[in-house]
């Protein structure tokens, strides 16, 4: 038997679950495929991970794509808390990206690196470029306009209330 409390609680989920825009899908099966099927300067922007304290402190941005010699920490999964590593190849092909320790002995004796998805890792020190630096720069400038939308400055409320 359902109590009213269960059911009204159903109903106020209802309107969360929705999406708002028409043209963006929710289909399981449509964002697998896409993201499977992604091109490589897609795969880029979702092989994203993020800064560490110190360097959000510093650039004011939260996360950026991942690319070789970028020094990252593990945080999830098995291999981590281990020390920091410096990332050794980048593989949009398969998700996954390869850091300088993060290694396993396979069963005739060589070592290889183990693929780690770049959600799983903390940046620690990034490799900077004049590219990278103007990605920094723009991101940091939209974070803090972002601060400042939907705020009322002392002006605007003069103007209002004349």
């Amino acid at each position: 038997m359902n109590s009213p409390k269960l059911s009204l609680s159903i109903l106020l989920l209802i309107p969360l679950i929705m999406k708002l825009n028409p043209f963006v899908t929710s289909s399981r099966r449509k964002n697998r495929k896409r993201h499977f099927n992604a091109p490589s300067h897609i795969r880029r922007k979702i092989m994203s991970s993020p800064l560490s304290k110190e360097l959000r402190q510093k650039y004011n941005v939260r996360s950026m794509p991942i690319r070789k010699d970028d020094e990252v920490q593990v945080v999830r999964g098995h291999y981590k808390g281990q020390q920091i590593g410096k990332v050794v190849q980048v593989y949009r092909k398969k998700y996954v990206i390869y850091i300088e320790r993060v290694q396993r002995e396979k069963a005739n004796g060589t070592t290889v690196h183990v693929g780690i998805h770049p959600s799983k890792v903390v940046i620690t020190r990034l490799k900077l470029d004049k590219d990278r630096k103007k990605i920094l720069e723009r991101k940091a400038k939209s974070r803090a306009d972002g601060k400042e939308k939907g705020k009322y400055k002392e002006e605007t409320i003069e103007k209002m209330q004349e």
